[in-house]
């Protein structure tokens, strides 16, 4: 970390030759160090099984349909307000 900051601090113009092999293996090791990590994360997913996608698809779609029956009664409730409160109004 100190090496990075050491090189961030200095100008690329007045950068020696060792200096930007030590920046260019800096790179190299941040990113052999995140592909390490990324590997070490996928190493604990968990993909699940036939039985589980069904149960969890299943949820979901009900849970859409009880929504939108919900939204679909609150919105025919505020239109026969908003109409009945429209033509008292205007007085057609």
């Amino acid at each position: 970390m100190a090496k990075t900051a050491l090189v961030a601090g200095e100008q690329s113009g007045n950068a020696k030759p060792n200096q930007l092999a030590e920046r260019v293996t800096g790179y190299y090791d941040q990113a052999r160090n995140f592909l390490t990590d990324v590997r070490a994360e996928m190493r604990k997913v968990v993909v699940p099984n036939r039985k589980e996608v069904q149960a969890t698809t299943t949820v979901v779609l009900v849970t859409v349909f009880v929504f939108a029956l919900y939204f679909w009664v609150v919105d025919t409730v505020f239109n026969y307000g908003l109409t009945k409160l429209m033509d008292k109004l205007v007085g057609s």
